[in-house]
């Protein structure tokens, strides 16, 4: 019946139905063009609401070195270790400066003046809690936190409870700085979908316990590198964050909360865009386009 009131239609001179295009895909041709700006970036782009009304990806699968973003599957891994009562936050470690390459056990040390974080370097050779050390790892991105919380969470553990949470293309190998690794390509990586997998988790409560994703939600509302996607947001917006950059990428991941609204998670991952500057404004200028779709869909 339906074919002949098709065939009826199209002998009447109407033109037969056609599928509409999702609202969404006026936004994803939106970014794409201004991706497109930039010449030779390298750019993945995932937004997700939590209602599950949209999804948009940009080359979400798209492998990338995951810079400081690594440290979000480690803060995972640790808060389960203290769910499963293997690990205490109250617990001490000893902070060092003198960590073993993956490649060969060879010592290397971090240098304060290329870490965001110098102020932990005065707590070396003395013992600070596990909470203060997740704390500068994540909202001050310590390079020192992260080498000293490594061990404790083992980056085989990290990666395993990434993949578990549907990061299934990150690799979590090591901590940060350690050059002979960077050398040989064993690096940590992560994609668009991936970070967003992991921030999806937190929010909903299937990371950890529900008390430790909301502890952790809390830590990530903390980070003072208010990153890029902020930028293209009303003042004042909460968003739960962590970024990352090293020379050509800069990587900012969040979980944002509009007001009276439904909260979304946005990844903008960049590569091989030499000036940081236009790095940032491309991802600014993502964040803006989102929130403005966000605000009428």
């Amino acid at each position: 019946m339906i074919t002949l009131l098709m065939l009826s239609a199209a002998l009447a001179g109407d033109s037969l139905p056609t599928t509409r295009p999702a609202p969404e895909d006026s936004l994803r041709a939106r970014i794409e063009a201004r991706i497109a700006e930039v010449p030779n970036a390298r750019v993945a782009v995932v937004l997700h609401d939590l209602r599950d009304r949209y999804v948009v990806g940009i080359a979400e699968d798209s492998s990338f070195h995951a810079a400081s973003t690594m440290k979000v599957p480690v803060m995972i891994e640790l808060f389960r270790q203290v769910d499963a009562g293997h690990l205490s936050l109250d617990q001490s470690l000893l902070v060092v400066n003198s960590f073993g390459s993956i490649v060969d056990g060879s010592n290397f040390t971090l240098d304060a003046g290329d870490d965001s974080d110098s102020s932990l370097y005065a707590m070396v050779g003395k013992r600070v809690p596990v909470r203060d050390l997740i704390e500068h790892m994540i909202t001050r991105s310590s390079n020192l936190a992260t080498n000293t919380l490594i061990p404790v969470a083992g980056a085989e553990n990290a990666n395993a409870t990434a993949h578990a949470l549907g990061a299934t293309h990150m690799r979590v190998l090591r901590g940060v700085e350690d050059g002979k690794a960077f050398a040989r390509g064993m690096n940590n990586t992560t994609t668009a979908s991936d970070l967003a997998a992991l921030l999806l988790a937190i929010e909903r409560g299937t990371a950890a316990s529900r008390a430790s994703c909301d502890e952790m939600r809390s830590i990530l509302l903390r980070e003072i590198y208010s990153g890029d996607i902020p930028a293209g947001l009303p003042a004042g917006t909460p968003v739960a964050q962590k970024t990352g950059s090293i020379t050509g990428v800069l990587h900012d991941a969040a979980i944002v909360y509009p007001p009276g609204r439904t909260p979304y998670v946005l990844v903008v991952l960049t590569a091989n865009i030499a000036a940081e500057p236009v790095a940032k404004a491309l991802t600014t200028d993502i964040s803006r386009m989102v929130w403005e779709f966000t605000s009428t869909h």
